[in-house]
């Protein structure tokens, strides 16, 4: 392979930087931004002149010729002495912001309207733009900012209330995806051959053998307050062995079917987090020259965790050290992130 489709490059004011000793960048589905950290150190050149990268500033990262994080740089930290400089550059997508600032709408209310409506409506505060990979949602009878609460935070009562998950793309645009909208990867990950290295921390120290969750419904002529001030659903796993009962207070306005649905996709997510694992593999493309990216399925043949089928590629870090070039990739079962889990069933 071309050395130059590995070359990391970081655009600046249209000014083009490489040459990094060292590199760090990281997509995650259950993060809503990108980030990297770039670092070279070099000896003086006769000269001590350098071009500052300032803080703030727009820029693009690219892993050859792919676009992997449009965004702005944060920090950018300079070390020297007579002899050499180190200079570090730290950044992140656009959709930080959304994470960093107040939602600030006017008004900031929204009645029968849908998900994807209030998100947009919320990301173009700050200029942001929104990709929707899932089906349209019902709409809701009403959304309303609570005062001091980010801008994400205010989209995530809505993506935990229907279920759905948000992650940024290459172009820095906040998407509501579904789980492996990335398509596959056409390599396997096989313990034995490209896999370098394996953790699996098997924590289940938030999986619940009972999952209740309780809320509200507001009445109307033909039902009593009696009747909806009240919603509860369960979930049961019936695969786990002792009682462990869990309840999730839901406030925003519910109805029972939703909050079986919520019920039922906290006991698969649970589940599914508590079985994630990550890879080490070699390099930072596949065998036909893609770059390994998350919300990918892969194929895992892994026999001292018996697993042997599909699994989600839900974060990746690409890395560059005096080890050479890593692909750090976390999996998990792909239900851990669909918005309607089959119903737990007996083992």
């Amino acid at each position: 392979m071309n050395e130059q489709d590995n070359r990391v490059t970081l655009t600046v004011d249209n000014l083009e930087y490489g040459g990094w000793k060292s590199v760090e960048i990281t997509a995650d589905l259950e993060r809503q931004f990108r980030t990297f950290k770039l670092d070279i150190t070099w000896q003086w050149p006769g000269q001590t002149e350098v071009r500052r990268i300032q803080p703030g500033a727009p820029c693009e990262v690219r892993i050859g010729s792919d676009l992997v994080l449009t965004g702005y740089v944060f920090k950018a930290p300079i070390s020297y002495d007579g002899q050499r400089i180190s200079l570090s550059i730290e950044g992140s997508s656009k959709t930080q912001d959304l994470v960093d600032c107040a939602a600030t709408n006017k008004p900031n209310q929204w009645h029968q309207q849908s998900l994807l409506r209030i998100v947009q409506d919320l990301v173009s505060t700050y200029g942001g733009y929104v990709v929707s990979e899932i089906p349209e949602t019902a709409r809701r009878d009403s959304h309303t900012i609570v005062p001091g609460e980010t801008v994400f935070q205010s989209i995530d009562r809505l993506l935990s209330l229907f279920r759905v998950f948000s992650t940024d793309d290459a172009q820095g645009r906040v998407v509501l995806a579904r789980p492996g909208s990335g398509g596959r990867a056409s390599e396997a990950l096989e313990l034995g051959k490209n896999i370098l290295s394996a953790n699996a921390p098997t924590d289940y120290s938030q999986v619940f053998s009972e999952y209740r969750v309780i809320g509200q419904q507001k009445g109307d002529d033909k039902k009593s307050g009696a009747a909806v001030s009240e919603v509860e659903a369960v979930s049961t796993d019936l695969g786990f062995k002792r009682r462990r009962t869990t309840v999730i207070n839901e406030g925003m306005q519910i109805t029972p079917e939703l909050a079986l649905q919520r019920a039922n996709w906290e006991s698969a997510t649970r589940m599914g987090k508590a079985l994630t694992t990550t890879y080490q593999v070699q390099g930072w493309r596949q065998a036909n020259g893609d770059l390994w990216r998350h919300n990918t399925l892969v194929r895992v043949k892994d026999p001292v965790l018996e697993v042997d089928g599909d699994m989600l590629i839900s974060k990746v870090t690409y890395s560059l050290s005096q080890q050479g070039s890593i692909t750090t990739l976390q999996v998990a079962p792909p239900h851990t992130f669909d918005a309607n889990p089959a119903p737990p069933k007996k083992a």
